[in-house]
């Protein structure tokens, strides 16, 4: 059972990595500003799902309308599925690729990389064989807000997703949202508004991915949190010290997140966390004993 296990273990190389780098440098370069509900934020969805499509995954569209502070706008997710089995669970990882309304904002970290890890983990699931799991990856729409973050007012793209979940009716045994990850000077924690139960699994991921994360007593109003309003279990995964020096976060929504603060090393290290929950879900599984025995 172990050599199946470990036959059947998601990895992410440093070529994985230098796609997901590649992939955001690109968005960065093609797709600036990307602002939700603009003409400029539905072509880097185009690009997105080209890339994603590239990589190997079925990419869906999803186009919608809501109302914001500043009117009516349009905005697009996009779902890439990898189904193992129609009975089997789901995991889902998320990331927004918008850039923040209203400032000269790249969003290379902010968005942008986390886009880019997102394709390279597509390319990965795509040639993945043996998973016990289904798995989705959710490229959000419309994270930053307008003015505040309120209940009409940023996370559109996360409710949504959140609302198509609950219609699908399906096990999901957790949502990880990945956020400015990419950043140069890595310094990964999780949020306490999350469910403990993944909080300790992303603890236990991050030994086996040899890859430093701290709990931080934090609340990250960030795209898990309409998930956990809808009854699933959702952490946040985050870089939330983005800046010049420690403790500052001075490159956050200014015209200073730019792709040379973002590291091919840190995607790297953030696509070994990702895989090592997979397995660690996965290994969670193979120990659970069959349906109408005890443990």
């Amino acid at each position: 059972m172990l050599s199946l296990l470990l036959a059947a273990s998601l990895s992410f190389s440093r070529s994985d990595a230098s796609l997901a780098h590649r992939t955001a440098s690109r968005l960065v370069e093609r797709h600036t500003p990307r602002d939700a509900g603009t003409m400029r934020g539905r072509c880097a969805a185009d690009f997105l799902l080209d890339a994603a499509s590239a990589a190997g995954a079925d990419v869906r569209r999803d186009e919608f309308a809501a109302k914001t502070p500043k009117g009516g706008r349009t905005f697009v997710n996009l779902y890439a599925e990898f189904i193992s089995s129609p009975s089997d669970p789901w995991v889902v990882f998320l990331s927004h690729y918008d850039t923040k309304p209203g400032v000269n904002c790249p969003g290379a970290n902010d968005g942008a990389s986390t886009s880019g890890l997102l394709v390279a983990l597509a390319d990965r699931f795509a040639s993945w064989r043996g998973r016990s799991l289904n798995v989705m990856l959710v490229w959000t729409d419309g994270e930053e807000c307008m003015e505040m973050y309120v209940d009409n007012d940023g996370l559109w793209g996360a409710r949504r997703a959140a609302d198509m979940l609950t219609k699908k009716n399906v096990e999901v045994l957790g949502v990880f949202c990945l956020d400015m990850l990419g950043d140069a000077d890595l310094d990964i924690f999780v949020p306490k508004n999350g469910t403990p139960e993944l909080a300790a699994l992303v603890t236990r991921a991050a030994k086996a991915a040899k890859v430093p994360v701290s709990a931080s007593p934090l609340l990250v109003k960030d795209d898990h949190v309409p998930f956990l309003n809808a009854g699933f279990k959702a952490v946040d995964i985050i870089d939330f010290n983005f800046g010049s020096r420690p403790g500052l976060n001075d490159y956050w929504h200014t015209e200073k997140d730019t792709m040379d603060k973002v590291s091919e090393e840190s995607l790297h290290a953030a696509g070994r966390l990702a895989a090592e929950i997979v397995n660690a879900l996965v290994s969670a599984r193979a120990q659970r004993p069959p349906s109408g025995e005890r443990p």
